[in-house]
């Protein structure tokens, strides 16, 4: 008998038509033997379920239920590919285990950990072989902060918003004049502001996920942006960034961020899938990590699906294992 699986979709950010992007390629991708598929919008105040005919229906929050012409619908789990808040912030998670529906995503606590990269960045700092930059976490605005960093941070520096993802918001400064104009941008976005130290290396993003006891590192996938940084036009425009997977990488870095993936997943209790983005330090040899998105885009692009390819894996087949693996941890 089919299981019921709500792909949800949307997000209350600016990511969210990253989201609706991914949702599209899942549906696409999900096997329709398997599983009868109910896209689900999540928006401010309005989460429902479009039917064919492009009539809106209310997902009744109560349960998580719809009620069809053909009767209620209830689901075996949840397909989370929300980028942000509330799919990937902690939000959502709490919402589906305190009514007991699973879903593919880290849970609670991981998620909103995650969601900010000063704390995740704290948590880390200890894994073997892994660095992180130097950096500030910044909790308001004031006039004072941009000459408060530059005496404790060299240039150049990165700024971006503490919580927020797809590179919005984020700025390189080279200049100690353009470090207001920066923290004014990065807090439009977000109440609290990272700023962390540049690192000259190469740009590298591993996807990593658990099947029963056994976590997967996926080849790396090596970015090289024509950008001054891998910002949200490099990530979603075709042609303004080269991505090679697997990632160019001798065998001893390779069996090293593999061993450093598994740490970070392992430390972090993740679940379901998550990407890693690290630099490769161009004189020392040294990773030292950015961050990691524990929610990540599933595009035709995205690096996660490069990744799965480059393995001989379907992405059909991946999004099997999710959803095998997310039924596995019921109970648990």
């Amino acid at each position: 008998m089919k299981k019921n699986i709500a792909l949800i979709t949307g997000g209350f950010t600016g990511e969210h038509v990253v989201s609706l992007k991914s949702a599209a390629i899942v549906e696409k991708n999900l096997d329709k033997e398997k599983y009868n598929i109910y896209k689900i919008f999540i928006y401010p105040g309005d989460w429902y379920f479009e039917t064919k005919e492009g009539k809106k229906l209310p997902v009744n929050l109560n349960d998580f239920s719809l009620d069809l012409p053909e009767g209620k619908v209830t689901f075996d789990g949840v397909f989370n590919i929300i980028h942000g808040s509330p799919g990937e912030d902690g939000k959502l998670a709490g919402y589906l285990e305190m009514i007991g529906i699973p879903y593919t995503t880290c849970d609670v606590l991981t998620s909103a950990i995650t969601m900010n990269k000063a704390y995740t960045k704290a948590i880390l700092q200890d894994i073997p072989e892994l660095k992180v930059a130097k950096s500030m976490q910044l909790m308001g605005y004031s006039t004072r902060l941009a000459g408060e960093v530059m005496r404790q941070l060299t240039l150049p520096c990165f700024v971006k918003p503490n919580t927020g993802g797809s590179s919005i918001g984020m700025s390189k400064v080279k200049q100690a004049e353009e470090m207001d104009d920066a923290l004014v941008k990065a807090f439009e976005e977000d109440n609290q502001v990272l700023v962390e130290e540049f690192v000259d290396g190469r740009e590298f993003s591993i996807g990593m996920y658990k099947v029963g006891e056994e976590i997967r590192v996926l080849p790396a996938t090596e970015i090289i942006s024509s950008k001054e940084f891998f910002d949200f036009e490099a990530k979603y425009s075709p042609g303004v960034s080269e991505e090679i997977t697997p990632g160019r990488m001798d065998e001893r870095e390779v069996a090293k961020v593999k061993q450093i993936a598994e740490a970070v997943y392992a430390k972090l209790n993740c679940k379901g899938a998550v990407r890693m983005d690290y630099f490769l330090e161009k004189n020392t040899g040294e990773f030292y990590f950015i961050e990691i998105n524990t929610v990540p885009g599933q595009t035709e692009t995205s690096l996660i699906s490069q990744q799965v390819r480059a393995v001989g894996m379907t992405v059909s087949e991946f999004y099997d294992e999710l959803i095998a693996e997310m039924w596995g941890r019921v109970g648990k």
